[in-house]
């Protein structure tokens, strides 16, 4: 019975890194279609958000069903939990690469200004890399490199408030680049956000090692 559950449970940790995977791919071609301007690839990301979808379900549902059926505890529970909260966290990430790639999508014709992409590029391989890292972190159970890693949610934040006040510097200089301006401020937006999934996630990695809700927000951390 014992060797069975520890099996259910691997299969779920398998099943969430798959999920981490897949969101991890469209995070990088959702912000890899916005910036090279590629519609193929960014029709690919819309379409390909349903199995994004269907995975955090599945895994919503095994995790549901572990719970009431083998009533799990301490340690066990505390994993089943991670999964279906932080399984969430990934759906909501896919949610806003398919967003990232719709504002392109939406917006084909604006005018492009260079340091402004180049400051969202390099959002955009910020977060991919504390995915990738959150990713590891929940594999090896690494409390220490979750805290790191919602650490450096803060350059994220910092970068979109940068690209913020870039924006509305344009704005005024150049009023007639006011489409693309705020189009460049909805995407630092919306990668902003993926960095707080991350942190959400890593918030997760600490509650299943000990078995703690904290608050790992960059803006309450010192």
């Amino acid at each position: 019975m014992r060797q069975t559950f520890d099996q259910e449970l691997e299969k779920l940790n398998e099943s969430f890194t798959y999920m981490g995977k897949l969101v991890s791919k469209q995070v990088e071609n959702g912000i890899g279609a916005y910036l090279n301007q590629d519609a193929e690839l960014a029709n690919e990301v819309v379409k390909n958000d349903q199995a994004v979808n269907d995975e955090q379900m599945k895994l919503e549902k095994k995790s549901l069903e572990l719970i009431a059926l083998q009533q799990p505890v301490t340690a066990d529970l505390r994993l089943i939990v991670t999964v279906l909260k932080a399984s969430a966290d990934l759906e909501r990430m896919g949610d806003h690469a398919v967003s990232v790639a719709k504002y392109f999508l939406r917006q084909q014709k604006i005018s492009r200004v260079v340091p402004i992409e180049q400051l969202v590029a390099e959002m955009g391989m910020g977060v991919r890399k504390m995915l990738e890292d959150v990713l590891l972190a929940f594999t090896k159970e690494d409390q220490a490199k979750a805290i790191e890693i919602a650490r450096s949610d803060k350059k994220i934040n910092e970068d979109s408030l940068q690209i913020y006040k870039m924006c509305i510097k344009c704005m005024k200089e150049k009023p007639e680049g006011i489409e693309s301006d705020t189009n460049y401020m909805m995407v630092a937006n919306t990668i902003e956000r993926i960095g707080d999934y991350v942190t959400n996630i890593c918030e997760w990695i600490v509650y299943l090692v000990e078995g703690k809700l904290v608050d790992l927000d960059t803006d309450n951390m010192s």
